[in-house]
């Protein structure tokens, strides 16, 4: 775990989101020390003990730290590729997947380091992925990943993906990225071994994501929940993302995706689907029996032409949501703040009772459910010192009465300032550590280089 930098106090923030059920304006400050959020200073509450940094924050909006919910890192190497563009879901990805296939270590790396930067510099302090190719160019992407996240000082939680019907099978991606069951199975428990922490405020945590129902046999989607069981990690899988995988199901195995799931044992309070867009109202009452939970992807749904998920039904319901930014390659960024506007929006349309603080805890407190991580999400004493703080001081803010909604409604995307287990990540808008410019330029390089290698540049 890092060492935290001292005890920081966030003076007189102008408003405050995560500390008590409501958001809050009168609230003098956060005392963080040892990584953790240690005191809550109420107005006109004063602190004597030795400080070792004062943040004026009386210009800034507070946030817990964001928690990404649902991601594919790789994707950013392959954003807007114009073959792929203005394709629904089966077709983008089969335009997609050679290209994918050719990918090394290297790119994993360079796309690892550029998603975790722009997640940062959006307010988001904890992110899952889910990586699901693997080939001989690169064989061991998940360790590529935790070394990057640990270098950046990133919390994670990673999903260890995987494929075994390629196009032989009658799947969608080529042979050369999917395994063998018995190698995934083995792997996966490789990497629980070496990478997942499951003390509370752990860095590095791992989740088994086959990619898909159709995508994995249902031997391994069954013997992946037993191995999460026997590991106590996160399951995660693509779930009724479009009404195209609806009709597969039925077809391949005569019943919807949520029940062909139940009969392989995933409806477990330990399991997360991304997106959930096509359920109707007797399997949102099951998922939240279960225990099961949503990561709802927007921008993705959006753009892939998915439809619209029905996060107010599912809550009523009782089913645990969270927000996800999904792959760079289906939204073309990775700005979960931005996502957060978008969520506030697409529930608008039909939902008048929606509000900007229900769209932000889907991005705090809904995504540490989702983890099961009870020290994120929020900003209570015992929380983990995890910072997200934005500045007023844009034309887009200007004459707002209500920071918290203004930062939502008035479309915010870049935090001033942003800790992680009480370590700077990001001052004034910028990357500490890093070379922004630098790495802008070394991932345009391994993406036109990814492109000549698949003959699509």
């Amino acid at each position: 775990m890092q060492q935290a930098s001292g005890t920081i106090w966030i003076k007189q923030p102008k408003a405050i989101f995560g500390v008590g059920p409501q958001p809050r304006e009168a609230v003098d400050g956060l005392i963080l020390r040892d990584g953790k959020v240690a005191q809550i200073l109420e107005r006109g509450e004063s602190y004597h003990a030795p400080i070792d940094e004062v943040v004026d924050a009386s210009d800034l909006i507070v946030l817990p730290g964001m928690i990404n919910t649902h991601h594919h890192f790789y994707q950013s190497l392959t954003r807007s590729m114009r073959a792929a563009i203005n394709q629904p879901l089966f077709p983008w990805l089969t335009t997609l997947y050679p290209i994918w296939a050719e990918q090394h270590a290297g790119d994993v790396a360079v796309a690892t380091r550029l998603v975790l930067a722009e997640l940062l510099l959006s307010g988001c302090t904890t992110t899952t992925d889910h990586h699901y190719l693997f080939s001989k160019n690169c064989g061991d992407p998940i360790d590529v990943q935790f070394q990057v996240a640990a270098e950046m000082g990133m919390r994670v939680v990673l999903a260890r993906g995987s494929m075994s019907l390629g196009e032989d099978q009658g799947g969608l991606p080529p042979q050369r990225v999917v395994q063998h069951e018995a190698d995934i199975l083995a792997d996966c428990e490789r990497l629980v071994n070496r990478w997942h922490d499951a003390a509370p405020y752990a860095m590095a945590q791992l989740a088994l994501a086959p990619c898909s129902p159709f995508s994995v046999t249902p031997e391994l989607l069954r013997d992946s929940v037993a191995l999460a069981a026997a590991e106590d990690v996160g399951l995660h899988t693509h779930l009724a993302e479009t009404e195209q995988e609806t009709e597969f199901c039925q077809s391949a195995f005569g019943t919807r995706p949520l029940d062909y799931l139940e009969q392989c044992g995933w409806l477990t309070p330990r399991t997360w689907f991304a997106h959930g867009v096509h359920f109707n109202p007797y399997e949102m009452q099951r998922i939240a029996a279960a225990g099961s939970s949503i990561a709802h992807c927007p921008s993705s749904n959006m753009l892939l032409a998915s439809g619209r998920c029905p996060v107010t039904e599912l809550q009523r319901a009782g089913v645990t949501m969270g927000l996800g930014v999904d792959g760079s390659a289906s939204n073309d960024h990775s700005n979960l703040m931005q996502e957060v506007g978008q969520a506030f929006l697409l529930q608008r349309l039909n939902n008048p009772d929606y509000t900007h603080a229900d769209a932000l805890a889907l991005a705090t407190s809904g995504g540490a459910a989702i983890l099961q991580r009870p020290e994120l999400g929020h900003l209570n004493v015992g929380a983990a010192a995890d910072v997200a703080m934005f500045s007023t001081n844009e034309l887009r803010f200007s004459g707002s009465q209500d920071p918290l909604a203004a930062l939502v409604i008035s479309g915010a995307s870049s935090a001033h300032h942003v800790l992680v287990q009480g370590q700077w990540k990001v001052r004034g808008g910028q990357l500490v550590g890093i070379d922004q410019a630098q790495l802008m330029h070394e991932h345009s390089a391994a993406a036109y280089a990814l492109w000549q290698r698949a003959g699509a540049a």
